[in-house]
């Protein structure tokens, strides 16, 4: 029987592909199909040509210059083209020195890409604080998964304080380069720098983007619930510093608990509305939980709707 996995204690140090490799086998015992479908049908790479394969695949020019067999391998066999976007803003960072949002994030995507690469799945990656900081064509080879890890994993060893959020300008941007149907996977904690009615218009108008452009959305809402939904605090004074812009609120937990929860409660049954109106898929996602048992309950969903 394979034991627990735990997550907090894979925090910095943890070998991304190691621990993706131990999610995705347990994932695959409770799987009995592919809870992901989709198609392509572009050139992928080459390969060395193996008894039994097709000859129609065969590439007969690169014979006449190597002398070698090689077949053609196409994304028709690839079943998907899969973005992954990832908040990088210095929320994200949120518990400090503990297992937080980001790492939960780059755990699960890890685990995610490890899987897609299995089943021949073709996978993207794209970064973004307030402007988009990276962003990788989908591939399905395994250097590309070599390239995605290391860059997670350079994320994790990366602290970044006073870095500001922009999700919509990120969902244009992404929009915008990726050229063909996908399915777009967000890990965000939706929070914006500036939190008011044309955020949210604005958030919205960008997803919508995405779903004009074909494309399926998917968004993981990660929060540390007990502190930044439930609002668990000691009753007693606290020094409250915005992680983004260092602004600084010294106040005692009863003057403002009641009307941050209001207001949190007001935002999140917004965009869960919202969600459920443009048929975006949106999973609750707490840390607390460990991103194992959240990515198994969401991909044994998946796999029942398909």
């Amino acid at each position: 029987m394979q034991s627990p996995i735990d997550e907090q204690s894979l925090h910095f140090s943890a070998n991304l592909e190691l621990l993706a490799r131990q999610v995705v086998e347990g994932f695959i015992t409770g799987l009995h199909k592919s809870p992901f479908h989709g198609f392509s049908v572009e050139f992928a790479e080459h390969r060395l040509y193996n008894v039994g394969d097709n000859v129609k695949n065969i590439d007969w020019k690169l014979f006449a210059r190597t002398d070698k067999l090689f077949s053609k391998r196409y994304e028709e066999e690839t079943n998907l083209r899969c973005q992954f976007i990832i908040d990088v803003s210095s929320s994200m960072y949120f518990p400090l020195k503990e297992y937080n949002k980001l790492s939960f994030s780059v755990q699960a995507v890890a685990s995610l890409i490890y899987l897609l690469k299995r089943q021949r799945d073709a996978f993207g990656l794209s970064l973004f604080t307030d402007h988009l900081i990276l962003n990788t064509q989908a591939k399905s080879t395994t250097t590309h998964q070599k390239f995605l890890f290391a860059k997670l994993e350079e994320i994790l060893k990366t602290e970044q304080l006073d870095v500001r959020t922009n999700l919509e300008q990120a969902l244009h941007q992404v929009a915008d380069l990726i050229h063909k149907r996908s399915l777009v996977i967000v890990f965000s904690d939706m929070l914006s720098t500036v939190q008011d009615e044309r955020h949210i218009d604005g958030l919205f108008a960008s997803l919508q983007h995405l779903k004009f452009n074909k494309h399926e959305v998917v968004i993981f809402n990660v929060t540390d619930k007990s502190k930044e939904v439930e609002f668990n605090f000691e009753n007693r004074p606290y020094e409250f510093v915005d992680m983004e812009t260092g602004a600084v609120l010294k106040t005692h937990t009863s003057k403002v608990k009641d009307a941050y929860l209001a207001r949190v409660q007001e935002y999140r049954q917004l965009i869960q509305l919202k969600c459920i109106q443009y048929k975006i898929d949106m999973v609750d996602a707490d840390i607390a939980q460990g991103f194992h048992p959240i990515l198994q309950a969401y991909l044994i969903k998946r796999q029942k709707m398909s």
